[in-house]
């Protein structure tokens, strides 16, 4: 294995794990959670199952969805299945649920940011989208549909189906709401090297990942499919390549 690659499965693994202990932070401060993880908690107050478990076997079941839409998942796709749900677990079993508003109101913050990070690890990776974002992404595609219109239509829905399961809806859902995607820019400009172009120069942050307007499956940061935004980099690059050699051939 190069080490390139290694390194970007060491950032996914990283990523995926601090993304379940923020989440697990973010539940254990009881002040709202992000539309899926609503819905995770409603479940997992209604099912013999922990919240991690619900949140493999949902992404699990998402995952199967992607199968009409012809979506095709990478091993970031697989790992964020399996992972997020595991670290999410294993936090829950060792941090105890506060009971003083502060100490809530600092497990909302430390669970945002973090999230945030690991959000910009994860997708810096680019080793496959998470199944929920692929859901939405996939149905953009197949549909025609706006970004917007369907992200918010499914998140809305999950989001309802979560409230009236007992999920918790709160301050920390708006807080979340409106600092994740800023937060997932912020930390993929700190995080990712942008990578060399075979003329020697180096990709500019469209070129590189455009994936970084996104949040990751619950990081998520979303906009447009993050493959398609690459290839409509890499087309660009090679047509200042085409015209700088004809401009020599001059």
């Amino acid at each position: 294995m190069n080490r390139s690659l290694s390194g970007r499965l060491l950032r996914l693994v990283v990523g995926l794990w601090l993304y379940g202990a923020t989440m697990a932070l973010l539940v254990e401060a009881g002040l709202g959670l992000d539309p899926w993880d609503v819905f995770h908690e409603g479940l997992a107050d209604r099912l013999p199952l922990t919240f991690g478990q619900v949140v493999i076997v949902v992404g699990a079941a998402v995952l199967l969805l992607w199968i009409p839409l012809r979506q095709r998942p990478g091993v970031g796709t697989v790992l964020n299945v399996l992972l997020i749900g595991i670290a999410a677990d294993v936090t829950l079993a060792w941090v105890p649920t506060p009971d003083d508003l502060i100490v809530q109101i600092g497990f909302l913050v430390v669970g945002t940011v973090g999230n945030g990070l690991a959000g910009a690890l994860y997708i810096g990776a680019d080793l496959g989208t998470g199944p929920r974002d692929g859901l939405w992404s996939g149905v953009v595609r197949r549909t025609g549909l706006s970004v917007r219109l369907v992200r918010t239509g499914l998140e809305l829905t999950v989001l309802v189906l979560g409230f009236v399961l007992g999920g918790t809806v709160g301050v920390g859902t708006v807080v979340y709401a409106l600092a994740i995607g800023p937060l997932v820019q912020f930390f993929l400009a700190a995080t990712t090297t942008p990578r060399p172009c075979q003329d020697g120069r180096h990709h500019g942050r469209d070129e590189r990942d455009a994936s970084a307007d996104l949040p990751l499956d619950r990081p998520g940061v979303h906009g447009v499919d993050d493959r398609d935004a690459r290839a409509r980099g890499r087309a660009a690059v090679a047509g200042r390549e085409r015209r700088r050699l004809r401009s020599l051939r001059r």
